[in-house]
């Protein structure tokens, strides 16, 4: 309703403008407009199109050429007719050009009212982003401080605009700030503008922060410049708060490594040195017996001796190892290898029981290895075969060899233990995973870590009759290697 009131409001307004001619010319005598009967209408017609566009502005000068005709009807003759023909073209130019203006004043508001909708957004935009906006003109007079600008260095926009922009700096930009404003202005050299750098700044309290400054530049009748601002200081202190977590990380993975080492050198050593006490234990029976075997009590002391020994080499070997030194590799007979872990390890009454069954090929015997590691790794299947088959009637163990299409030695000892569970099977070889109530975790890992070393793999698969099969690859030792 009040939308198509104010449609035809502007040709109401014609109708009282009209009204109003009309009363004037009731109260002022004819001999005042005898030579100019047009003129109030005329005024009406201005002031109608002006405010209604054209349209409402011809009404209104047909309203006041009607009004003057009846005016005229009782004498009407020549000076009236010429009157008549002089207003109507005068009456249209009127009106089309009062609606121009209308239409003029109308595109302007609408474009001032755009500009103030667009300022409007874009400082909404502004006092929304993180990043402050400082402009300045060509003497370094702040001319715009934003509200993150305001947040930052903690000056309101009013007491900020109007002055230097050196005062957000600290010393000794602050000094020197106008010169490189001067000198830029006189040579046009550009050191800043378009390139974002890292420079301080200076807050209203005094205190210096971090911040990154990119700076822009207009050029109209003035130079201005735009400095875009982020503060560093929670991005530089979680940095360092980062560098202080890495450092912790770093501190902790030594003791983590550490740790690690000692359950290595635990697990590692375990079996030499059972094997020292079995062998020493054996020549103390011997001696106490009230026969003495004296060969077989110096065989048996000889052998823990080995085992001694054996215990150095494998410290100095994984102190190498975890160093990432070089593998001692040479070529070895892999039939001797698996021989001399299944003596070592088949030591004790846990393994009275279990049978063995070689099945070797003699003509892939030759591979290149280090001696120390490889045994290190069959002792450790061999054992975990000879713990799964401890509770079941049936303990046998086959060791095969055979070559594989790229040139490597496949090894596998077989066992009919309880298998592998699925849950852990997927995770065997990862560190501190174990199927033992006991054990430590770190046998399997540190045995897939040297076969690796030596350029081969090791997985484990369970048996259709039952049992696990450990399978792990050793490469051929070439013509060139035995020259």
């Amino acid at each position: 309703m009040c939308r198509e009131f104010r449609r035809y409001l502007p040709y109401l307004v014609a109708f009282g403008a009209m009204g109003v001619v009309m009363a004037i010319r009731a109260a002022i005598p004819d001999s005042y407009y005898h030579n100019s009967p047009f003129l109030l209408g005329l005024g009406a017609v201005v002031l109608t199109s002006i405010y209604g566009g054209a349209l409402p502005g011809l009404l209104c000068a047909a309203l006041a050429l009607v009004i003057e005709v009846f005016r005229w009807a009782p004498a009407f003759g020549p000076e009236e007719l010429f009157n008549g023909a002089l207003f109507c073209p005068l009456a249209i130019a009127i009106a089309c050009g009062g609606g121009w203006l209308r239409r003029s004043r109308a595109r302007g508001t609408a474009a001032v009212e755009h500009l103030r909708e667009r300022e409007a957004h874009l400082q909404s935009i502004l006092d929304t982003v993180p990043d402050a906006m400082v402009v300045i003109d060509e003497r370094g007079v702040i001319q715009s401080f934003s509200k993150a600008a305001e947040r930052m260095f903690l000056w309101t926009a009013g007491e900020a605009i109007g002055r230097n922009v050196s005062t957000l700096m600290p010393s000794p930009d602050r000094e020197a700030h106008n010169s490189y404003l001067a000198r830029y202005l006189e040579t046009g050299e550009h050191r800043i503008i378009g390139k974002g750098r890292e420079v301080l700044g200076r807050r209203k309290d005094g205190s210096i922060f971090p911040m990154e400054l990119h700076v822009g530049e207009t050029r109209s009748h003035r130079y201005y410049f735009t400095g875009i601002i982020r503060d560093l200081t929670a991005r530089n202190e979680a940095e360092a708060r980062l560098r202080e977590l890495q450092s912790e990380l770093t501190h902790v993975a030594r003791f983590s490594a550490m740790g690690e080492m000692a359950s290595t050198l635990a697990h590692e050593l375990n079996q030499p040195l059972s094997a020292i006490a079995n062998y020493l234990k054996g020549g103390i029976l011997l001696l106490r017996s009230n026969e003495p075997d004296l060969p077989k009590t110096i065989d048996a002391i000889d052998k823990a001796a080995d085992q001694a020994l054996r215990a150095g080499q494998i410290i100095h070997r994984l102190r190498e190892f975890v160093g990432r030194g070089e593998i001692d590799k040479r070529i070895e007979s892999l039939s001797q290898l698996i021989d001399e872990a299944i003596a070592l390890t088949l030591v004790g009454p846990k393994s009275a029981g279990v049978r063995i069954q070689r099945d070797l090929d003699p003509a892939f015997d030759a591979v290149f290895a280090d001696r120390v590691q490889i045994q290190q790794v069959m002792l450790n299947l061999i054992r975990n075969s000879v713990d799964a088959m401890e509770h079941t009637p049936r303990q046998e163990l086959a060791v095969s060899t055979r070559l594989t299409d790229d040139d490597f030695v496949l090894i596998s000892f077989t066992d009919t233990g309880t298998g592998l569970r699925q849950e852990v099977s997927a995770r065997l070889f990862q560190p501190f995973i174990t199927t033992k109530p006991h054990g430590m975790g770190v046998g399997l890992s540190i045995s897939r870590e040297i076969i690796k070393g030596h350029g081969g793999r090791i997985w484990a698969e369970n048996n259709p009759a039952g049992g696990a099969t450990f399978h792990f690859t050793l490469p051929l030792a070439t013509e060139l290697e035995h020259a």
